[in-house]
């Protein structure tokens, strides 16, 4: 029997091209990420506040996701590309107007407008690339796509470090609640314009990817339709019981995920300013961790991808959010180093979670692939609600206990993975 390519070489150029899209979002997602903690001190906010930025960012995941699909069904997967880099752009560029302002909410349209962007990217770069080749390795070639998107967050998470929080004023939020109200004004537009730095050059990056794939002649796929039946598309989809309960796992996912590496940040910082160390060096150094948690997460993907060949998605999905809930349960009731060594190594057991549910969700979707994308993507709405849910229990808990949420949706994907395995059989 002959074995089935991954990538056939005759779309090798156009998949590295599309998989490159992968880290530019990965830098976006991961750059925010710490923006949370930033913009509690700047603006002297709580922890539920702070995590309106998520709210934010994510929201507009699900609320281009729908009209992205639309548009990728009418004209073509390429065009719906195009229209992600340019609304990443202009979102990154906001960034200048909204520094201007010195006020937090033109920061969050200009997150609102870049993530419209990233999901018109998402909904069209990852159907595209399991559509590239042989169904019976789409899985495999997905995988391998995402494993570039850690790449772009490393290059995130070291710009937030090394060019926003050690850029930050190093007052803590006690010291600024005392300033005078020029002197906090006065910090507060400088902290802004040092946010605004890594937005604005990532924005330029992004108009040049634009032009790069706008010149080059991209595989159609007979991806092109001019009918659009939403309704029918969605009443086909929302019979696929694997569909279904896919798009409530990517939801638990998304949420775990981003909750894990935004509130590393708030959980480092407070082990580390327990043993003497100042606030900002402490975030710092968090962020560190962060990284850390992410460069972990990149290595698992490709051990992952490999595993893929021996062991069914189902099972290796399944198998590691045991493993995430084991360790999730450590940062709650371990508390210090330990705890925030667990939280690092959540990472190992996240990596192949978002692929995998993806391909295993749209597995068998065809001419409704597009729209069963778009319902996928909408599902990182988790990512919207649930930091913002455990930004609240920090308030009124304590960081380590507010990490019962991601146990829950670590809990919810096993029993995905279980029912994959033993009713989907996949």
């Amino acid at each position: 029997m002959e074995k089935k390519p991954v990538v056939p070489k005759s779309l090798l150029i156009p998949f590295v091209l599309i998989t490159s899209c992968f880290a530019l979002w990965g830098f976006a997602n991961d750059v925010t990420n710490p923006m949370v903690k930033a913009f509690s001190k700047i603006f002297l906010m709580s922890n539920f506040q702070g995590s309106l930025v998520q709210l934010a960012f994510y929201g507009g995941y699900f609320a281009m996701a729908i009209p992205a699909a639309i548009f990728i069904k009418k004209f073509s997967y390429k065009s719906g590309i195009l229209m992600g880099l340019a609304l990443y752009a202009i979102g990154g560029l906001l960034f200048v107007p909204a520094s201007w302002t010195g006020q937090f909410t033109p920061f969050l349209v200009a997150y609102f407008v870049l993530t419209c962007g990233l999901s018109f990217l998402e909904t069209s770069a990852n159907p595209y690339i399991l559509s590239m080749g042989p169904e019976e390795t789409a899985t495999q070639r997905l995988n391998l796509a995402q494993s570039f998107n850690p790449m772009g967050s490393l290059v995130g998470m070291f710009a937030a470090s090394q060019f926003i929080l050690a850029g930050l004023d190093g007052s803590d939020y006690a010291t600024r609640q005392a300033m005078p109200a020029e002197q906090f004004e006065a910090v507060k537009m400088a902290d802004l314009g040092v946010v605004r730095g890594p937005y604005v050059a990532i924005g330029l990056v992004i108009l040049a990817a634009f032009v790069l794939i706008a010149l080059v002649k991209m595989p159609k796929n007979q991806d092109a339709d001019s009918s659009i039946n939403m309704r029918s598309s969605y009443r086909r989809l929302f019979k696929i019981p694997h569909y279904r309960e896919g798009v409530v796992a990517q939801m638990f996912y998304v949420g775990a995920q981003i909750m894990c590496w935004t509130f590393i940040i708030q959980y480092g910082t407070e082990v580390f300013v327990a043993r003497g160390m100042g606030e900002q060096a402490a975030e710092v150094l968090s962020q560190k961790y962060n990284i850390a948690a992410m460069i972990i997460f990149g290595v698992s993907r490709f051990i992952c991808t490999f595993l893929l060949k021996y062991i069914r998605p189902g099972a290796l999905l399944m198998y590691l959010a045991i493993g995430a809930a084991v360790l999730i349960s450590g940062v709650i009731f371990f508390g210090g180093m330990a705890g925030l060594y667990c939280l690092v190594g959540v990472s190992a057991c996240m990596s192949l979670m978002f692929p995998t549910i993806y391909g295993i969700a749209l597995k068998g979707t065809g001419d409704d692939a597009k729209f069963a994308a778009a319902g996928l993507v909408m599902a990182i709405l988790g990512g919207s609600i649930m930091p913002p849910l455990q930004g609240h229990l920090i308030d009124i808990w304590n960081v380590s206990a507010s990490f019962i949420l991601p146990l829950i949706c670590f809990v919810a994907i096993a029993v995905f993975g279980l029912r994959v395995m033993r009713v989907h059989r996949a």
